[in-house]
């Protein structure tokens, strides 16, 4: 494979550029930009610039409208509601999260409901902002079926990732962002693309059976991490992500859906909490006490400790050649 260095500032650029050119406005460009930036920056590659091209198919089938406007509304003192009105989901964000941490640091919870929204990107940018905050963030989105039911062989649950973070007083904010798919879509994805095997497990081709060839896993189904563990998270997700905020299920999303190969319409949910509020002042060293007991640990696994030490390269990141060309087509 071969790869072309790019400087974060250009992939912003380029991400930005792309989107302007198919419809967006800049509000709704320079979200999307940051976070496709944010994923090359850190490492997460699924969520970067691989999903260019599919933001702009959905732009240019006229799903997504890249000059909306989303509009927040307070449902009670502690929930709000941000309407998508069919863009891309990180302008929702921007505009519900700051509220909402606002809102958390006086009452202690805070429950932001995003609808009307189209999803790609990865979760942990929602999290990690309220975690800088000092507060604890959940978050959780549905998307089109593609993991099986534990037991069963056909798709039901979208790969349904759930994301949480935890602020640690001087230090990094414990991260973590997660299919409940045994393995993101997007990862199978590149793997099918890169020539790669995939663990025995992640999914079963369209005969029902076990296979580590993603290119047949994307003919036939992928498996919940954990079996019937992975699969009740799945549940779970889809009833807070859609049940909860009244928006797409996973077989909803895809009825709906065009089919052009972008992100459908969906919801997401973000949970909000203030330790200082909840658990009150001696927080913080109840919970450093914790984190020095678990990284002593020798090989322990920080979540989120790789994607922190990604931030500290600041230097180009390789991207690959045909991804590149792709994307610069679609200016």
């Amino acid at each position: 494979m071969t790869t072309t260095s790019f400087t974060l500032q250009e992939i912003f650029e380029l991400a930005y550029r792309v989107m302007i050119a198919n419809g967006c406005n800049e509000s709704n460009a320079n979200a999307l930009a940051k976070i496709v930036q944010s994923a090359e920056r850190d490492g997460s590659h699924s969520h970067g610039l691989f999903r260019m091209p599919g933001y702009v198919k959905a732009l240019r089938s006229g799903k997504v409208k890249g000059d909306a406007l989303p509009v927040i509304k307070k449902i009670t003192p502690n929930i709000l509601k941000v309407s998508g009105n069919n863009c891309f989901a990180p302008l929702a964000q921007e505009m519900g999260l700051k509220e909402i941490v606002q809102i958390t640091k006086k009452l202690g919870v805070g429950v932001l409901s995003l609808t009307e929204i189209h999803h790609f990107a990865a979760l942990w940018p929602e999290v990690e902002y309220l975690a800088e905050n000092n507060l604890v963030g959940i978050a959780c989105t549905a998307y089109m079926p593609s993991v099986a039911p534990a037991g069963g062989n056909s798709p039901f649950f979208g790969t349904n990732p759930i994301a949480f973070a935890y602020p640690i007083p001087g230090k990094n904010p414990i991260v973590y962002d997660m299919a409940t798919a045994a393995m993101a879509q997007g990862e199978v994805q590149i793997a099918a693309r890169d020539g790669k095997k995939v663990p025995l497990g992640t999914g079963l081709d369209r005969d029902g059976q076990l296979t580590d060839d993603p290119k047949k896993i994307l003919e036939g189904v992928l498996l919940p991490f954990g079996g019937y563990k992975g699969s009740a998270i799945a549940l779970m997700v889809e009833l807070l992500a859609a049940g909860v905020t009244g928006e797409n299920f996973s077989y909803e999303a895809k009825e709906n859906d065009n089919g052009d190969g972008g992100p459908p319409q969906g919801g997401e949910i973000i949970i909000a909490l203030s330790p200082e509020i909840i658990g009150g002042s001696g927080w913080s060293e109840h919970v450093k006490d914790f984190y020095s007991r678990l990284s002593s640990i020798k090989g322990a696994r920080i979540p989120g400790e790789r994607r922190h030490e990604n931030r500290l390269d600041s230097g180009p990141r390789e991207i690959n050649t045909n991804l590149v060309n792709s994307i610069k087509s679609l200016l």
